[in-house]
């Protein structure tokens, strides 16, 4: 070194900030891919698009029930998929071509899941109706939908609420169960497409048209629902908001 030289101690510290931060960018860029990826390609002849950097190599992990899951998986590929684009240009809006309220696809969209219950930190299922959930009960100054009519988009009656499922490991209300009219079937209403009014003693709720809870997805047990039937639950009524009839799937001006 040259009499007189010296090192820059801070400009060397941004150089390796930079080379660092550079590095975790890339490094995160990679790992975001382990679900979603490759992406569908409509443009060049189709195919799939890695996009840059490319996907990462598998990677294992232990779950807490003994089981192990590989990332990336190709589990939930859907680019067969009944939908078909409403024009040939590439990224023309596409349309369900069977039935939209359960082929899961636009707002009805969702993942497949285990096909088997959450589970709280004691190992037992995590959402149950409160018949089940001993010593779980409705605070006292909510209301209660327990026995309020159900109504449609169409202001039809779509059923009575016969029980409320609770997550025991939130402390949460997650369903209401329903009774469906006519049909001596119960299926499941997420609390977040419910509008409780107390005073008119009802449960109203825009997704649906009063007909339509009958096809809602029902759980295989009584008392408990897997991740899977949940999805599925949910999304049927997510498919609700656009399909549930013609007007709702036009523009809006």
């Amino acid at each position: 070194m040259q009499a007189g030289a010296y090192m820059d101690v801070a400009q060397v510290t941004l150089y390796v900030f930079w080379i660092f931060f550079a590095g975790l960018v890339f490094y995160l860029r990679r790992e975001d891919k382990r679900e979603g990826y490759p992406l569908e390609s409509d443009t060049g002849g189709g195919g799939v698009a890695h996009g840059f950097p490319r996907m990462p190599d598998s990677k294992s992990y232990k779950l807490s029930n003994g089981h192990i899951a590989t990332l990336p998986n190709h589990k939930n590929d859907r680019r067969n998929a009944p939908v078909a684009p409403i024009a040939p240009w590439p990224g023309a809006p596409l349309e369900p071509t069977g039935n939209a309220m359960l082929d899961g696809v636009g707002p009805g969209s969702y993942a497949d899941r285990e096909d088997v219950p959450e589970l709280t930190m004691d190992k037992v299922p995590c959402i149950v109706p409160l018949r089940v959930a001993k010593g779980t009960y409705l605070e006292a100054r909510d209301p209660d939908p327990r026995g309020m009519n159900v109504i449609g988009a169409d202001r039809e009656i779509a059923g009575v609420v016969t029980d409320v499922w609770v997550d025991r490991a939130e402390a949460l209300i997650r369903y209401l169960e329903v009774e469906v009219a006519g049909a001596g079937t119960r299926v499941l209403l997420p609390v977040p497409f419910a509008k409780i009014n107390s005073p008119r003693g009802r449960v109203s709720v825009k997704a649906l048209l009063g007909a339509q809870f009958a096809n809602v997805p029902r759980t295989a047990s009584p008392d408990q629902v897997t991740k899977l039937e949940e999805d599925k639950i949910v999304g049927y009524y997510g498919a609700g908001t656009l399909y549930a009839t013609p007007s709702r799937q036009e523009p809006i001006l």
